[in-house]
């Protein structure tokens, strides 16, 4: 018997999530969150080299570490996560965009703990907005959220407590209107004799004081670690994300309340949901395989059911997060098979081997789709309904991270450095 054990409670502020559309073209100065402003990977401007090889880059910066949390940018500063494990510390570091030049370093205490082997001490992905820089971690005792400016002065800190997982942290901050959301998702399930199982909740904070809005208590089977997404519909916001034990859900941005689900899903949900039109698009899966990436129709009003509408059971991603361009998605699922979808049948319009295991997120640039797999092996595809493979080269080391794309720079972490590339 599946186990799970599910809190119900809501905890609610006053504060309330502003209205932003969504937006599937990024702007050309910003990166704000993990797999860009939109969650959906998707630059307009700019064009990616077809190849490139290291005196290609503008700068590189030795980073210290092999991490898998990606960079995030704004107003030509960059800002990231980086773990120091000869020193049990964490850090949140800013450089400058233009030369790599650092800005500033904050580092924090981190007790060692373990991690699946494709994990790291800072797995996380900041968010950042006008005013402030978000940033997630935690250990077995702590799960830390933190509000910096900046320039690098903190803000407030908050801590939710113990983090129980198999893998370890990996989900990412996100800030919508004046509100902070941190996914806490966590495991009851494959526990190890005497670990005690632990509780999963949405989390939504006040941006510039930390303070509490609300939680929700969600099903805690496997720890999932989807970004939440957001839909809007006549004025009202939902805030949407998947997980093992209660599928594809969508919450009240204002309360947090529970407004529906839909039990899709019974692996764990590593990549982020998409919103496209009225569809929820989310993944599932296992390292061994098994993956589906499943099409949820939102409910828009109270009484309505949500409906599956598709459902992919070959070539689904199961760590990395598809990209939407236009009504195509693109992705590649962790055992190198590339495909492109249409976003609102679910058909597939082609789907093809590149070879190498993915961990990091695809992302197109203009109309090139670039594909970096765990061993640093760079695949650029056209991002079309026909395929085309352009260009196929190693960057010379391991990449875990999803590339960031802002004001025409392409940034990587490749092995223990951060790269940047000029794209036009």
């Amino acid at each position: 018997m599946k186990s799970i054990t599910r809190q119900f409670f809501v905890l609610v502020g006053s504060v309330v999530i502003a209205a932003v559309a969504p937006c599937a073209i990024i702007a050309a100065d910003l990166w704000s969150r993990f797999h860009g402003p939109s969650g959906q990977g998707y630059v307009d401007g700019g064009l990616l080299p077809v190849t490139w090889s290291q005196s290609d880059y503008l700068w590189t910066r030795d980073l210290g570490a092999k991490d898998v949390g990606s960079p995030v940018v704004h107003g030509g500063n960059i800002f990231y996560l980086l773990s120091f494990p000869d020193e049990k510390q964490i850090g949140v570091q800013s450089i400058e965009l233009a030369s790599g030049k650092l800005r500033w370093t904050r580092k924090f205490e981190q007790s060692t703990h373990h991690l699946h082997k494709r994990n790291t001490f800072a797995s996380s992905t900041p968010c950042v907005d006008d005013d402030y820089v978000f940033v997630a971690w935690s250990e077995p005792d702590h799960t830390f959220l933190k509000c910096f400016d900046h320039q690098g002065e903190e803000v407030w800190s908050r801590d939710f407590g113990s983090w129980q997982s198999q893998h370890g942290f990996g989900t990412s901050p996100v800030v919508y209107g004046d509100s902070v959301l941190l996914f806490n998702s966590q495991q009851a399930e494959q526990l190890k004799p005497g670990q005690a199982a632990g509780t999963s909740r949405m989390i939504s904070v006040d941006r510039k004081t930390g303070a509490t809005q609300w939680e929700t208590g969600l099903a805690t089977t496997r720890s999932c670690y989807g970004v939440p997404a957001k839909f809007e519909y006549e004025g009202k916001t939902q805030i949407v994300d998947a997980n093992t034990g209660d599928g594809m859900f969508g919450l009240d941005a204002k309360t947090g309340r529970m407004l529906w689900n839909l039990e899709v899903f019974d692996m764990r949900c590593c990549s982020t949901p998409l919103v496209v039109g009225d569809l929820a698009i989310a993944s599932s899966g296992s390292g061994g395989g098994g993956n589906h990436l499943v099409a949820v129709r939102i409910p828009k009003q109270d009484g309505e059911k949500p409906e599956q509408v598709y459902r992919l059971d070959r070539g689904a991603p199961y760590v990395p997060t598809p990209v939407l361009r236009g009504n195509r998605l693109f992705m590649v699922d962790d055992k190198g098979i590339a495909s492109c979808v249409a976003a609102t049948t679910g058909s597939v319009i082609w789907s093809k081997r590149v070879g190498g295991n993915f961990s990091s997120s695809p992302v197109v640039i203009g109309d090139r789709l670039l594909l970096i797999n765990l061993d640093g092996e760079a695949t650029v595809l056209q991002a079309d309904d026909d395929y085309k493979q352009l260009a196929k080269f190693s960057l010379g080391a391991p990449v875990g991270a999803t590339p960031a794309v802002v004001d025409g720079y392409i940034l990587l972490r490749v092995g223990e450095r951060l790269v940047c590339l000029k794209t036009k």
